[in-house]
């Protein structure tokens, strides 16, 4: 008898019980596609045909929320942010601790007063962030976010910050957060999240030679690989709207905050607005 069963290959317990959930997720699958023929595609037929149902509140509130934000577009475009938006560098300080600290008292002891600048004025060029979905969005402001190219919710785009695009920010700003890239968080974002616009396309810069192909020619051998983008974008070069609009959009993830209390100005403790220095941390939150 020992001898048939040397022959016989053992099987591990744990790939049997494998194999066991597997039949059965089949099993329950085969049972919940008899039950649901539909499935995750979409057949449009009168049996299978969804009725989604709106309340007459959510309605209701989708136009009292539309009818605001165009009362407020109104007032902004004709007598400006008024006393919102200062027209003069805001500092503040703020607690920074170095990234990896793990114990409490060596963050007590590493941590240093910084201070930052809380608005854009002065700035060159800026980062903009749509946070918001388009419920309740007047088309006008849809209009100006679609020039700007921010057409989904944690799109982001560079802009060079000039009166023109400071008052189309403030016509738009219940819709986005803008700020001061540095130097360093512009590197990451382009090779991080980077995409380029070749024939239509969008396409990953996983490699220099697409840059200097798209790049090279139109800017006389500038800008060749992703540093010489970097810097025009920083410094708002000469080459700075053509290298803009090779970039595709970034699109970028939720914060862990999920904008939580995106009803707010960020100098009330919410999230859209002018953030100055401080736009750093968000887009790293987002990365």
């Amino acid at each position: 008898m020992a001898s048939n069963n040397e022959g016989l290959q053992l099987v591990p317990e744990a790939i049997l019980k494998r194999k066991h959930d597997m039949d059965d997720m089949k099993a329950q699958r085969a049972a919940q596609a008899i039950l649901n023929p539909r499935g995750n595609r979409k057949i449009f037929s009168k049996k299978t045909k969804v009725i989604k149902v709106h309340k007459p509140e959510s309605i209701l509130v989708m136009a009292r929320s539309k009818r605001n934000h165009t009362i407020r577009y109104n007032r902004v475009l004709k007598k400006g942010m008024q006393k919102r938006a200062s027209s003069k560098k805001v500092e503040k300080t703020k607690i920074v601790v170095p990234d990896g600290v793990v114990n409490a008292e060596d963050e007590a002891e590493m941590e240093r007063e910084v201070t930052v600048v809380s608005n854009s004025i002065g700035a060159n060029m800026v980062f903009v962030i749509r946070i918001r979905e388009p419920n309740g969005m007047p088309k006008k402001v849809k209009k100006i976010l679609n020039g700007l190219r921010l057409r989904s919710s944690n799109e982001g785009a560079f802009l060079r910050y000039d009166d023109t695009t400071k008052k189309q920010l403030h016509l738009i700003e219940p819709w986005v957060t803008y700020g001061i890239p540095s130097k360093v968080v512009v590197n990451d974002l382009i090779r991080r999240r980077g995409h380029g616009k070749m024939d239509g396309k969008r396409i990953p810069l996983s490699d220099n030679t697409i840059i200097e192909k798209a790049l090279g020619g139109e800017t006389d051998g500038a800008v060749i690989c992703v540093d010489d983008m970097v810097h025009e974008l920083h410094a708002v070069s000469e080459n700075f709207k053509k290298v803009n609009g090779f970039l595709w959009t970034f699109k970028l993830s939720a914060p862990r905050s999920k904008f939580q209390r995106e009803k707010l100005n960020f100098k009330d403790g919410g999230d859209y607005g002018d953030r100055g220095e401080e736009m750093d941390d968000l887009i790293r939150q987002m990365l």
